[in-house]
């Protein structure tokens, strides 16, 4: 008779984190941040409560681990083919297809809402969302700068800002649609307020 080996705890530990994650971002686009529970989250991870509070403070705190769990690459630098332009309008079309996904969407609406009532959560949610990806358009616009593509007294963090802005307003607050358009003619404005003196 084979020896029976131990459950390995890691394993379920994995499972359940993951099952809690799952729930949590399914959820949060079914009922809404304000109806979202932990014992919403448990029931619907097959888990207790107690395990969720056991890694969790909060309802907040699992939403912005699961939305941001798997995203170790969010700070990969953008492309550099030589084409500012092209490579701002690719990037950028991509992130507002991204950004009018539902299944993204909802979690990380909740979370910008939630944050501006939090402010343990707003500074997570800064640190692990926003500057990570204000970095990399800072550093492509640093690179562009150094190249001569764009003026050489150019802040890259605020040239960052002067591109982020404009679509994270639009988007949150709901002014109008992220479409291809509207961040192709983002990135012209932005770019000619930029241009090299001649």
């Amino acid at each position: 008779m084979a020896p029976k080996t131990a459950p390995d705890a890691s394993r379920r530990s994995e499972r359940s984190r993951r099952a809690i994650f799952d729930a949590a971002l399914s959820l949060v686009g079914e009922v809404g941040y304000p109806r979202l529970t932990i014992e919403g989250i448990a029931a619907r991870a097959g888990v207790g409560k107690q395990t969720i509070y056991r890694w969790w403070p909060s309802k907040a705190a699992v939403l912005l681990d699961a939305f941001t769990d798997g995203v170790d690459d969010y700070g990969a630098a953008l492309p550099d083919t030589g084409d500012l332009e092209a490579d701002l309008k690719h990037v950028l079309r991509a992130t507002a297809d991204e950004f009018n996904d539902p299944a993204f969407e909802a979690p990380y609406r909740a979370l910008a809402a939630a944050g501006a009532n939090d402010e343990e959560l707003s500074r997570a949610y800064v640190t692990r969302l926003l500057e990570p990806g204000i970095a990399v358009y800072a550093d492509r616009f640093r690179a562009a700068r150094d190249a001569g593509h764009i003026a050489p007294d150019t802040d890259p963090r605020i040239a960052a800002e002067l591109l982020l802005s404009p679509f994270s307003q639009r988007w949150l607050m709901r002014t109008g649609e992220l479409t291809h358009a509207y961040t192709d003619t983002l990135v012209d404005l932005v770019l000619r307020a930029l241009r090299p003196p001649r």
